[in-house]
């Protein structure tokens, strides 16, 4: 979802897993560890859980609901990868230390070992959603020019390119600690934080708005919620 530097306090920086040290004990010896282009990859439980409730896994009823639930794990997991590799690989091309973890409703990708500029900062955040769509267009073309396949198989591709798609057009939102509100961040700079702060707490209090009377779901006016009140906080804080 985004990048993080370990070594700045970012405002609005949210690390969507759970805080409490002993759940992260309790689930380290289940994290899923592997490394991609030569940076490490942990994947959490929780990224599996809350992308088969995505996936609507609670009405899933039959042998075929369940196939197309972990097909849309696979397509889920395969997407945010490519956006979150998106950050890491153009960090690294800015000499820094990249590293990814995939958790909760998402993941981040973290750097170390250099200070980016601005216009490094913005690159490194853009280039997540913007991998991300790409896979998503070079798969609306390819899918119609494919020969005939399963309706698992094409279900699964037509899968994958609406997840690229709208997950990386939602991380482009303006609204802090979304790839938008970090590109946002990069462009005013940290002496018009205070504006930054503001764009999130409008921006994201009439997406939830809008959001829950348009579809009538909790999850994303849940998240923007948090999104605004986490600014409204930061606001709050600064002078």
């Amino acid at each position: 979802m985004k990048l993080q530097n370990p070594r700045r306090a970012g405002v609005g920086a949210l690390r969507m897993g759970l805080a409490s040290a002993g759940f992260r004990a309790y689930q380290r010896p289940r994290m899923i560890r592997f490394s991609i282009f030569g940076i490490p990859v942990l994947v959490q439980p929780f990224f599996w859980i809350t992308l088969a409730l995505i996936g609507g896994a609670l009405g899933a009823n039959s042998p075929d609901a369940i196939l197309r639930i972990f097909l849309f794990l696979l397509a889920g997991f395969i997407s945010i990868l490519v956006h979150e590799l998106g950050h890491a690989l153009t960090a690294r091309k800015f000499g820094a230390r990249s590293e990814i973890v995939l958790q909760a409703f998402g993941g981040y990708a973290a750097y170390s070992g250099v200070r980016l500029t601005r216009p490094q900062s913005f690159m490194v955040t853009a280039a997540g959603p913007a991998v991300q769509i790409l896979l998503g267009l070079v798969l609306m073309q390819m899918i119609p020019r494919l020969p005939q396949m399963s309706p698992f198989g094409a279900y699964f591709l037509i899968t994958l390119m609406w997840i690229s798609i709208v997950w990386a057009l939602l991380n482009l939102l303006p609204v802090l600690p979304l790839d938008g509100g970090r590109m946002l961040e990069s462009i005013l700079g940290p002496e018009r934080i205070r504006i930054t702060l503001w764009i999130t707490v409008i921006v994201a209090s009439l997406l939830a708005i809008v959001s829950w009377r348009a579809t009538g779901s909790i999850l994303l006016p849940i998240f923007m919620g948090m999104f605004a009140w986490q600014a409204w906080q930061a606001l709050r804080q600064r002078p």
